[in-house]
């Protein structure tokens, strides 16, 4: 209890654990930003508990703070891997770059292909088995958080050269 969880890429804070299941809250700009309202009982989600201050980083930073949803548009099976292609609000386009980070449901990925809405990650094995990722399809929807870093980058740059006020 107490502790922030990722809930496929939303933090949520464990306010009661009964048996095999735990209870959180969502606030309505939670809500809005994921996929959580679509939820249903028997959906797969990916769930990870927070990183200790001692343990080791793996990825990228991934704070459970959602920014977006994306759609699955396309998928394609490879010898050894899995590509999807996700389509995303492009009003989020100058926080991603070609193998730069992303979090999709709390995965930590590399984005490539990327465009002005579009991009791709491919999956590994050991990621597809031990994630959600085996069970997404053409047209569902996934939890999107862009770079924590590049959104430090865009925030500096866009008070850098927002017009000057006396």
């Amino acid at each position: 209890m107490d502790q922030s969880v990722s809930h496929n890429g939303v933090c949520l804070t464990v306010e009661a654990v009964i048996g095999d299941w735990h209870q959180v809250t969502a606030i309505e700009e939670t809500l809005e930003k994921s996929d959580l309202s679509s939820w249903k009982p028997g959906d797969h989600i990916n769930i990870e508990r927070c990183l200790p201050m001692n343990g080791r980083l793996d990825g990228h930073f991934v704070q459970g703070h959602v920014d977006c949803t994306a759609t699955c548009t396309t998928l394609v099976t490879k010898a050894g891997s899995w590509e999807y292609t996700f389509r995303f609000p492009d009003s989020f386009a100058e926080l991603i770059i070609e193998k730069g980070s992303i979090s999709v449901n709390g995965i930590s990925l590399t984005a490539f292909a990327v465009g002005l809405d579009h991009f791709s990650v491919a999956i590994i094995p050991y990621t597809f088995e031990h994630t959600n990722m085996n069970g997404l399809k053409e047209g569902m929807t996934v939890n999107l958080e862009f770079d924590l870093l590049g959104k430090y980058i865009m925030r500096k740059w866009s008070l850098d050269n927002a017009p000057k006020t006396l």
